[in-house]
Parts: structure tokens; sequence; C-alpha cells
């Protein structure tokens, strides 16, 4: 299917959120595809999600006593800025690798594929063990070549391990979740419980005076963190001093943030987080489903502590069917649900092929952003407190939606030589950043981060005077 036009792919986002038609006329978007070597519209999909979260802050900034302004998002620089970890630099230098050498594609006996996630400790050691056999990445293909690819990842899977057998498009139809995720829509905005209507003042950026808990890792959830923060919001970052992180996204995504620490398996710390969700506008979480619920600290919890709250709910593979609890990563998602097979084909190729960037995660990121902005604007104007539900799955369902690109692939791969016009530095508690640019100019309230990125655990767990 050929690929939709940028324009039409924004006004769906626009009006599926209960925009206003009018308020389209402010946005401008430049460029056109191929952007990215891929047969799928990334381009488009960075254009549109990115215009979509600018958009819906500008009209928010309006309402509070604003005016209205124009926004402009050229494509190459929204898809420069979905692989934006590609071209971090601190200090002049690249980031820390932060891929576990086992964390990859693999051959299964059957001759099916799977990918590995192991990033994080725990699921490499898990891995391992199941397989048993030592960290290497030879030692695991063979053991996997005595596997079965499905029995595999259901054995993972039983485990709390993140594989995925890589599945076509059909064999993901076809699938029990695939066909759950067909039901669902892109992403759903639910009042859960009545509150007072909370209009926002005037104020001299869009988000200021907002104040949003940010209870996420790995670039999805901590994307909509940094794009809230760019447009004045508060952000506190909330992360267990036992969880392990990886580095570089960390850097990547803290601009805007505070950082502080809470293990919320520990009661007293439980009650220091409980305090600051009372005096805050919103909570987006990216816990496995039912985790935080089985702490009490669910939507429907969140909503009786703080009446008016915007609860974002981020999973892999949606909140309905027999995967609704499966952990997983957009590499994973991908290979599920049939990009690798399709990029592969399109390639000539005889074996996975990701996206060139880490799409779904990125257009989830921006989504959340967009989806938080409509549910503040709904508070403001009657009230309740509600309930933001996405996942990667979903995404990539509407990412395939926007249709192909015919010789997306024979584009060269973009360097950071490439796009220097599109990159700034920063300082930060790490050293010094070479950062991608937010590619939405926003003519009267400009996007700008007034926090630098720092360290996990910085700061102490309250909220700014």
């Amino acid at each position: 299917m050929p690929a939709l036009e940028a324009r039409a792919c924004l006004e769906a986002l626009w009006l599926g959120g209960g925009g206003e038609r009018a308020a389209l006329d402010d946005v401008e978007l430049t460029g056109a595809e191929p952007v990215l070597p891929s047969s799928f519209a990334i381009g488009t999909a960075a254009q549109a999600s990115i215009a979509a979260s600018a958009l819906a802050a500008a009209e928010l900034w309006r309402l509070r006593g604003g005016a209205r302004q124009s926004i402009a998002v050229d494509m190459r620089a929204a898809a420069v800025e979905f692989r934006s970890e590609h071209y971090l630099r601190v200090n002049d230098g690249p980031a820390l690798e932060f891929r576990d050498k086992i964390t990859g594609v693999y051959r299964c006996g059957d001759g099916r594929w799977v990918r590995i996630h192991a990033n994080f400790p725990h699921h490499r050691d898990g891995v391992l063990a199941l397989l048993g056999c030592a960290h290497d990445r030879e030692a695991v293909g063979r053991a996997l070549r005595q596997r079965e690819a499905l029995r595999f990842e259901d054995a993972a899977a039983e485990r709390g391990l993140v594989v995925t057998a890589m599945r076509t498009f059909a064999q993901w139809d076809a699938h029990p979740q695939g066909a759950a995720v067909a039901r669902l829509p892109l992403l759903t905005i639910e009042r859960i419980a009545d509150a007072q209507p909370q209009p926002l003042g005037p104020a001299e950026r869009p988000l200021a005076g907002v104040r949003v808990l940010d209870l996420t890792r790995v670039i999805a959830g901590p994307v909509c963190g940094r794009t809230l923060a760019g447009h004045g919001a508060d952000v506190l970052l909330v992360s267990g001093p036992h969880l392990p992180a990886i580095e570089p996204l960390v850097i990547e995504t803290g601009p805007g943030k505070l950082s502080c620490f809470l293990d919320l398996r520990d009661a007293k710390d439980r009650g220091t987080f409980r305090t600051l969700l009372r005096d805050a506008d919103v909570m987006v979480q990216g816990y496995r489903p039912g985790g935080l619920a089985a702490l009490g600290l669910g939507p429907e919890d969140a909503a009786r502590l703080r009446p008016g709250i915007v609860y974002v709910s981020l999973s892999a593979y949606g909140h309905v069917g027999p995967w609704a609890d499966r952990r997983g990563y957009d590499s994973l998602v991908q290979t599920a649900s049939g990009f690798n097979a399709a990029e592969a084909e399109a390639a000539g190729v005889d074996t996975p092929k990701p996206l060139p960037t880490q799409a779904l995660d990125r257009a989830t990121g921006y989504l959340m952003a967009f989806a938080v902005t409509v549910a503040l604007k709904r508070r403001a104007a009657e009230g309740g407190s509600w309930h933001v539900r996405c996942s990667l799955a979903q995404t990539g369902r509407w990412l395939r939606g926007l249709g192909r690109i015919e010789n997306g692939l024979n584009i060269p791969d973009p360097t950071l030589a490439d796009v220097r016009d599109l990159t700034g530095e920063l300082p930060s508690g790490f050293g010094r950043l070479t950062i991608v640019r937010h590619a939405a100019r926003l003519s009267r309230t400009p996007f700008r981060w007034d926090r630098v990125s720092v360290p996990l655990g910085t700061h102490p767990p309250r909220w700014p005077a």
C-alpha cells in the first residue's frame, strides 16, 4: 500500500483526539519520504506524531490565555530525532555500548528465527539458565539449534524473559494477540472517575505548573516525559535503586527532568510516593501490567488518591489478549508482529531485518505526550480523572497502516556527519552532550529543557517549590 501523506496522518490523529480542525491550519509540514533506509513510512510516523504532540501543547497554551501560534516540523528532522540515541555523544566521544553480546537473532532447529533481548542482567542470566549454556553467542546459537522457536518463546515468557519468534504479518494477524491488537484503537483516553474541572491559568509555557511522575524506562515512556518537560512541565523521574538501567538511554532521554530514587516495594518509600502523587497532575508508568495495582498504585487507586489525575499505562503488546502480561521491547515487538520479516523481504535478504530506528518506541512516546495533553485539556473543561492506554504493538499496527515506501531501502543510512545541522550541545551531569534537537518549532512557546540530564537518583523525592 502506498504511504499516506503526513498531513492526512496528522489530521487523523488530531481529529481522533477531539481537536478542532481549524487548529491544523497552524501546522506546516515540510519534507518527503524516504528519509531513512526503510520500506516503511518512518518519516511520516515521526513527523505526524511529533507534530501532534506539539499542536496539542500549543492548543493547551491558547486555552490558558495564550495566542495561536505556528508550528513547523520537517520530516528529515523528525526522522533523525526518532533515532537520536544513534547520534548521542558525551564529551565528543560515543556513549557506552549497552547491548549485551548475546542480544540479537538466532535460527532455531526448526528453521525459524528468534530474537533475544539480554541487555538487562536478569534477562541475560535467565536466558542462559534456560538454555543451559555459557555467556557466548556461539554457545547460545548451538543451544538454540536444538530448540523449536515457538516452544522456546513460550518457555522464556513463562520465566518472565524477553524473547520472541519472528512472524510474518500474516502469521501475526492469525495469532490471538495479533487479533486482539487489531481490535484496539491506536490509543485510548478514558474517563475513569469524577472530579471537578481543573482549568490551568495563564502561563508563559503550555505545561507550566503541570507536575508529572515518570515511572518508565527504555525509550517510549522516557521520551514522553522528556517531551512534556520541553513544553514546561515539572517532570520527576522515579526509579528504584535496585533496578538496572541503560546509561546512554538515561542520558539521552533525561533532559528536562528531575530524578529521584524510591523503592516502591518498601512501605515507607510507597508512602513518600503517595505524597508526591497527591500533588501530581500526571503519572506515566510502564510497569508490567498489574504490577503497580498490586502495590495499591493502579489507575483507580491513583484517581482516589488524587482526583483529576491523568494516569498513563504503557505496555508492550496491549492490555487485552493472551500476551497482555508479557514483557517486551521495541525490537521484540518488531520481530513478533511482522516488521522484521517484511523488511527482510523488501531488502531481498533471508535473515531478519530490523527497522533503522526504534520507531515503535519513539512514536509511542510522542503519542503518549499528545494523549496526556489532550487529557489535561479535557480535565480543564469537564473535570474527571483520566486513563491513557497505549502499547508498542498498537503503535506498530498504526505504522504498518501508513503504507510502504517504494525503493525506500535504497537511500544511505545518515551518519552523525550527515545530521550535524540537526544537533546541538547541552551541559549535563555526565559531561557535555551532543544531542539531536527537537524537530517541532513553535513560534511563541519554543520547546526547551530547563533542567540538564543527570544520573538517576540525583534529586530528593519532592516537587520543586
